[in-house]
């Protein structure tokens, strides 16, 4: 078996964790009803769910086994993404808001590791570029939603309450018509009676 590298670790790390994030995104764009959010997280998805391929392959060439870790984190990112809150709130609730002033410094000196080969080195700088990227993704998503304040209803429930007050027209239209067709049948009635009244005399 080949010696082992001293960054096996961060490539096993960064496989997991970007396996795991591309799952609780698609559980998030199950859940979202906005088409603005949805494009952005099949985005970042789709990166998640390369990285997580691209590094255990690494780890594969390199000649050793992706190692499968428990991550207590996980079940709670899927709870959040899976749950009926608001897209703002899982922002926050995911710590989504600022990664790259956030936890992305931790890659800032991976590069410190002058064992890394060139290869690698490919695959991180690459990796870490797009993280970056997606954490900026990330937070003019969330500002955009914080700036749109309550307008930011989803299409989806802009529709259903455009259905409510279309349905609710319709129904005082057709109270309308019934009160003023009554009223008309009233007025004939009476009209009717007069003349026959009218009549008799």
């Amino acid at each position: 078996m080949s010696e082992k590298p001293s960054y096996l670790g961060l490539l096993n790390g960064i496989s997991l964790a970007e396996s795991r994030g591309h799952c609780w995104l698609n559980a998030w764009i199950e859940k979202t009803p906005n088409p603005e959010v949805r494009k952005v997280l099949q985005t970042i998805t789709a990166r998640e769910g390369e990285h997580g391929i691209a590094f255990a392959k690494r780890i594969n060439e390199l000649g050793f086994e992706l190692e499968q870790k428990d991550d207590p984190k996980f079940e709670e990112q899927m709870a959040i993404a899976s749950a009926d809150c608001s897209d703002i709130e899982k922002f926050e609730a995911l710590g989504l808001c600022d990664l790259n002033d956030g936890i992305l410094t931790y890659f800032d000196t991976v590069f410190s590791d002058h064992s890394i080969d060139i290869r690698t080195g490919e695959l991180l700088g690459r990796y870490i570029a797009e993280e970056h990227d997606t954490g900026r993704l990330f937070k003019s998503c969330y500002q955009q939603l914080k700036a749109a304040g309550p307008s930011s209803s989803s299409s989806a429930e802009l529709a259903a309450l455009n259905a409510k007050v279309d349905a609710l027209c319709a129904a005082v239209e057709q109270l309308q018509e019934t009160v003023s067709t009554q009223g008309e049948a009233a007025t004939n009635g009476k009209n009717g009676k007069s003349r026959s009244k009218t009549a008799a005399h």
